[in-house]
Protein backbone atom coordinates (compact mmCIF):
# COMPACT_ATOMS: atom_id res chain seq x y z
CA UNK A 1 0.00 0.00 0.00
CA UNK A 2 1.07 3.54 -0.62
CA UNK A 3 -0.23 6.94 -1.66
CA UNK A 4 -2.76 8.20 0.88
CA UNK A 5 -5.79 10.03 -0.39
CA UNK A 6 -8.07 12.41 1.45
CA UNK A 7 -10.71 14.92 0.44
CA UNK A 8 -13.03 16.03 3.22
CA UNK A 9 -15.88 18.43 2.54
CA UNK A 10 -18.36 19.87 4.98
CA UNK A 11 -21.44 19.02 2.91
CA UNK A 12 -23.76 16.73 4.89
CA UNK A 13 -24.95 13.56 3.17
CA UNK A 14 -28.14 11.55 3.49
CA UNK A 15 -27.92 8.56 5.79
CA UNK A 16 -29.22 5.84 3.47
CA UNK A 17 -29.60 2.15 4.32
CA UNK A 18 -26.70 1.39 1.96
CA UNK A 19 -24.52 3.96 3.66
CA UNK A 20 -25.32 2.42 7.05
CA UNK A 21 -24.41 -1.05 5.73
CA UNK A 22 -21.05 0.15 4.40
CA UNK A 23 -20.35 2.21 7.54
CA UNK A 24 -21.16 -0.73 9.83
CA UNK A 25 -18.97 -3.08 7.79
CA UNK A 26 -16.04 -0.63 7.89
CA UNK A 27 -16.52 0.03 11.61
CA UNK A 28 -16.24 -3.69 12.36
CA UNK A 29 -12.68 -3.93 11.02
CA UNK A 30 -9.25 -2.73 12.16
CA UNK A 31 -7.91 -2.96 8.61
CA UNK A 32 -8.29 -1.05 5.37
CA UNK A 33 -10.61 -2.82 2.91
CA UNK A 34 -11.24 -2.45 -0.81
CA UNK A 35 -14.67 -1.78 -2.28
CA UNK A 36 -14.66 -5.33 -3.65
CA UNK A 37 -13.85 -6.79 -0.21
CA UNK A 38 -16.64 -4.76 1.38
CA UNK A 39 -19.06 -5.78 -1.37
CA UNK A 40 -18.14 -9.47 -1.04
CA UNK A 41 -18.60 -9.34 2.74
CA UNK A 42 -21.95 -7.60 2.52
CA UNK A 43 -23.21 -10.03 -0.14
CA UNK A 44 -22.05 -13.04 1.90
CA UNK A 45 -24.09 -11.60 4.79
CA UNK A 46 -27.12 -11.71 2.49
CA UNK A 47 -27.31 -7.96 1.86
CA UNK A 48 -28.76 -6.89 -1.48
CA UNK A 49 -26.35 -4.17 -2.55
CA UNK A 50 -24.58 -3.57 -5.84
CA UNK A 51 -20.86 -3.06 -6.32
CA UNK A 52 -21.47 0.31 -7.99
CA UNK A 53 -23.48 1.38 -4.93
CA UNK A 54 -20.59 0.38 -2.65
CA UNK A 55 -18.18 2.45 -4.78
CA UNK A 56 -20.50 5.48 -4.81
CA UNK A 57 -21.10 5.20 -1.07
CA UNK A 58 -17.37 4.97 -0.33
CA UNK A 59 -16.68 7.99 -2.53
CA UNK A 60 -19.38 10.00 -0.75
CA UNK A 61 -18.04 8.93 2.65
CA UNK A 62 -14.49 9.87 1.58
CA UNK A 63 -15.68 13.25 0.32
CA UNK A 64 -17.48 13.82 3.64
CA UNK A 65 -14.35 12.93 5.63
CA UNK A 66 -15.99 9.87 7.19
CA UNK A 67 -13.37 7.41 5.96
CA UNK A 68 -9.65 7.48 5.29
CA UNK A 69 -8.39 6.18 1.97
CA UNK A 70 -5.00 4.84 0.93
CA UNK A 71 -3.96 3.33 -2.38
CA UNK A 72 -2.10 0.07 -2.76
CA UNK A 73 1.06 -0.12 -4.83
CA UNK A 74 -1.22 -1.40 -7.61
CA UNK A 75 -3.43 1.70 -7.34
CA UNK A 76 -6.43 0.09 -5.65
CA UNK A 77 -8.23 2.34 -3.16
CA UNK A 78 -8.57 0.92 0.36
CA UNK A 79 -10.96 2.39 2.95
CA UNK A 80 -11.16 2.52 6.75
CA UNK A 81 -13.27 4.29 9.37
CA UNK A 82 -11.00 6.50 11.44
CA UNK A 83 -11.12 9.10 14.16
CA UNK A 84 -11.76 12.69 13.22
CA UNK A 85 -8.61 14.17 14.80
CA UNK A 86 -5.47 14.45 12.66
CA UNK A 87 -3.55 11.19 12.80
CA UNK A 88 -1.33 8.84 10.85
CA UNK A 89 -1.49 5.09 10.22
CA UNK A 90 0.80 2.17 10.92
CA UNK A 91 -0.29 -0.55 8.46
CA UNK A 92 0.77 -4.21 8.34
CA UNK A 93 1.80 -5.17 4.80
CA UNK A 94 0.80 -8.79 5.40
CA UNK A 95 -2.56 -8.80 7.20
CA UNK A 96 -3.64 -5.16 6.82
CA UNK A 97 -3.93 -4.49 10.57
CA UNK A 98 -4.03 -0.72 10.93
CA UNK A 99 -3.26 1.35 14.01
CA UNK A 100 -3.96 5.07 14.26
CA UNK A 101 -0.94 6.88 15.65
CA UNK A 102 -0.10 10.44 16.59
CA UNK A 103 3.19 11.91 15.51
CA UNK A 104 4.01 15.18 17.27
CA UNK A 105 7.59 15.11 15.97
CA UNK A 106 6.27 14.60 12.42
CA UNK A 107 3.97 17.58 12.89
CA UNK A 108 6.86 19.78 14.03
CA UNK A 109 9.08 18.56 11.18
CA UNK A 110 6.37 19.20 8.55
CA UNK A 111 5.75 22.70 9.86
CA UNK A 112 9.46 23.52 9.94
CA UNK A 113 10.12 22.06 6.48
CA UNK A 114 7.27 24.14 5.05
CA UNK A 115 8.52 27.32 6.73
CA UNK A 116 12.11 26.68 5.60
CA UNK A 117 10.95 26.59 2.00
CA UNK A 118 8.42 29.42 2.19
CA UNK A 119 5.33 27.22 1.95
CA UNK A 120 2.05 28.11 3.64
CA UNK A 121 -1.28 26.33 4.10
CA UNK A 122 0.52 22.97 4.09
CA UNK A 123 -1.16 19.65 4.81
CA UNK A 124 0.40 16.22 4.99
CA UNK A 125 -0.40 12.55 5.33
CA UNK A 126 2.00 9.97 6.75
CA UNK A 127 1.44 6.24 6.42
CA UNK A 128 3.96 3.78 7.87
CA UNK A 129 4.04 0.24 6.48
CA UNK A 130 5.63 -2.79 8.12
CA UNK A 131 4.79 -6.16 9.65
CA UNK A 132 2.73 -6.38 12.83
CA UNK A 133 3.84 -8.51 15.79
CA UNK A 134 1.54 -11.39 14.80
CA UNK A 135 2.77 -11.53 11.21
CA UNK A 136 6.43 -11.22 12.18
CA UNK A 137 6.11 -13.94 14.82
CA UNK A 138 6.64 -11.73 17.89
Amino acid sequence: MSEPVSSATSEPRRDTPQRRLVRDRLASSDSFASAQQLFDGLRSDGEKIGLATVYRTLQAMTDAGEVDTVRTDEGEAMYRMCGTAHHHHLICRDCGLTVEIEGPSVERWATQAAQDHGFTDVTHVVELFGRCASCSGH
